[in-house]
């Protein structure tokens, strides 16, 4: 019997009601599969910091590297400072475990509606390779006569070329096991002459080692207009931390809305992180009335990086049985209770 570590974050707002969802999907896919999950619950996030002022403690790296993995909810409270929470927690995991893979399955599920018109899931069905530990978001910077009126703020965006390489050859090895092999690199190197033509050189010179793989590059802008226009075009991208901060959000709502669209922070030497896509929705805490199904595809990535592509397969397929019942007809709040969802798509595993 497999036997799997797993630390769980519910964090804050609707992310315990989330997470308890994903969990009855685990303890399914468990009895099923005969895997083993030890679960250890982590109360880190606003709630702690509320408390007793920290959001998770001063030694949190190295319990997490004690784990296979790690399920998170959401985090975020509308009486803490936003930015505390996410700093510490969220860039303060996936930096501090060198996570440096973000990776976005931007997937149309069938009977999910798309704001955009005449499209099937057909048409919308790739992943973005994010670039997760450099970038802007490094914080180099700072302000020089701050709250005067010559004041100066500086936000320095950082590229290595150990973290862009990396960064794109997974998304090289990830397109090759793909039907169509194809590699779209999105950047701004017409405008970013320096730090993207490094992505452009790296890109390149990594791609010799993959002719099978169809190199292709997107300006950002027209980027997100083909998203829009002719998603069926992209298969894989990969992409800055900035960059793919914005445009996989835009790609979750063309798939139906961030209800449906689950994320991982990825160390593929170490330990990752699941989570969905959405916020803690602090208006709907306790209402059991949010959609789980980004936190149980969300479960699905996680089983897949463990190893367990069968189950993590099974998942995803419950998934979209649960969607061809008709009992989900949209991803509003408030369409079906939260708990029966879940139970929907525990259903469909057994």
């Amino acid at each position: 019997m497999a036997s799997y570590k797993i630390a769980v974050i519910p964090g804050d707002g609707i992310g315990p009601e989330v997470i308890r969802e994903g969990i009855k999907i685990l303890d399914t896919i468990s009895k099923k599969y005969s895997i083993k999950f030890d679960y250890e619950y982590f109360d880190w996030g606003g709630g702690r910091y509320v408390s007793i002022g920290e959001v998770m403690p001063e030694n949190a790296i190295e319990v997490m590297k004690g784990y296979d993995a790690i399920f998170l909810g959401a985090v975020g409270r509308p009486d803490v400072k936003a930015g505390i929470i996410e700093q510490q927690l969220l860039l303060g995991l996936r930096f501090g475990l060198d996570q440096y893979i973000n990776l976005r399955p931007v997937k149309l599920y069938p009977n999910v509606n798309s704001p955009l018109k005449d499209v099937t899931p057909a048409d919308i069905d790739y992943i973005v390779v994010r670039e997760n530990t450099e970038d802007l978001y490094v914080g180099t910077g700072g302000f020089t006569h701050k709250g005067q009126p010559n004041e100066v703020a500086t936000q320095v965006a950082i590229y290595t070329r150990m973290g862009v390489e990396r960064c794109i050859r997974y998304a090289y090895e990830l397109a090759r096991t793909r039907p169509r092999k194809k590699l779209t690199l999105v950047d701004k190197s017409n405008v970013m002459t320096y730090g993207h033509d490094l992505w452009q050189r790296v890109f390149k010179e990594v791609g010799k080692e993959y002719p099978d793989v169809q190199q292709d590059h997107a300006y950002v802008d027209a980027c997100c207009m083909f998203m829009v226009k002719e998603p069926h075009r992209y298969d894989v991208i990969v992409t800055t931390n900035m960059f793919g901060d914005i445009i996989t959000d835009l790609g979750a709502i063309t798939q139906g809305g961030i209800g449906i669209a689950p994320s991982g922070n990825l160390n593929p030497e170490g330990v990752s992180m699941f989570e969905p896509v959405h916020g803690s929705a602090p208006q709907f805490t306790g209402q059991n009335t949010v959609s789980p199904l980004a936190t149980i595809l969300a479960a699905a990535m996680m089983l897949d990086s463990l190893g367990e592509k069968a189950a993590a397969k099974d998942v995803e397929d419950a998934v979209i049985s649960a969607l061809a019942t008709g009992r989900i007809p949209s991803l509003d709040v408030g369409i079906i209770p939260t708990d029966e969802c879940g139970d929907l798509v525990a259903g469909f595993l057994k």
